[in-house]
């Protein structure tokens, strides 16, 4: 599932490549994606120019003129490509917006559970999902991360993982930051001293910059905006790696679930908080 910095990066690819270009048309190729329904979709974005591309949480937001948000949210393998005709674009293509240049840009979903939605501003906000999204972790405080991560008592990577808490981290960012910190996915957030969710907060940020300077992470499916892979993938400690080897101590890495989640932890490098 594309996660924050694979959102990030599509946006910035997005950005300088719409910005300025208008929408003549919108073809509707798989009714599901557009759940206000293929007309009304397809008519309250034609004639529209794309203002800016933004991120936020895993949603990609593309600003058009006249006050209009189109929101798409990508779920498992969701997409959007610019001015990019190849096979698998075809194949999964979903909706396809035509721009009067003669260009265009692809919502692409081979599983089927992305969408996309026209809201005016202020409907975005009242959308229930939009209006949950806790704060984004690359601007968060770390007073603020302690308050929000350190309240209540509950795994430490369900509350990473929780969108209203902070939005955007998902499974491979949790588990990366959480190796680096030292700290085990399962311990409580109650038993975690504030030094040690200041270091959580401070490993999340370092993880998050550095995924997004490699352009996201590219497992399965995931491309940026112009069809690319990422990099990131190749500096996994402990994501999808559980039974092979520590690369920091050698320890074999331990797989579990956390809140219903694959987690992969080093018993060694994160060995369980006392109680």
């Amino acid at each position: 599932m594309p996660e924050l910095p694979e959102v990030e990066t599509i946006a910035r690819g997005l950005d300088p490549a719409l910005r300025g270009r208008r929408i003549r048309s919108v073809d509707v190729l798989d009714a599901i994606s557009a759940p206000q329904g293929p007309k009304p979709f397809a008519k309250r974005l034609a004639g529209r120019r794309v203002l800016a591309v933004r991120r936020r949480a895993k949603l990609l937001l593309l600003d058009l003129e006249s006050d209009l948000v189109l929101a798409v949210h990508l779920r498992m393998t969701g997409g959007v490509t610019a001015d990019l005709d190849t096979d698998e674009v075809r194949r999964f293509a979903r909706i396809r917006f035509n721009l009067e240049d003669g260009g265009f840009f692809v919502f692409t979903d081979i599983r089927r559970f992305g969408s996309c939605q026209a809201f005016a501003p202020e409907e975005l906000t009242a959308w229930p999902f939009y209006a949950s999204l806790g704060p984004e972790p690359l601007d968060m405080s770390p007073k603020l991360f302690v308050e929000r991560l350190g309240a209540g008592s509950r795994a430490v990577k369900a509350a990473l993982l929780d969108q209203t808490t902070l939005a955007g981290v998902g499974n491979i960012y949790a588990d990366e930051s959480l190796f680096r910190a030292g700290i085990r996915p399962q311990d409580k957030t109650s038993v975690l001293s504030a030094p040690r969710l200041r270091r959580l907060h401070k490993e999340l940020q370092q993880v998050l910059t550095q995924a997004i300077r490699e352009n996201g992470s590219s497992i399965r499916d995931y491309r940026d905006a112009g069809g690319n892979a990422g990099a990131f993938q190749n500096h996994f400690n402990v994501y999808g790696r559980a039974g092979e080897p520590c690369r920091v101590c050698g320890a074999t890495l331990r797989g579990a679930k956390v809140g219903g989640r694959s987690t992969t932890y080093c018993p060694k490098c994160q060995p369980p908080s006392a109680v």
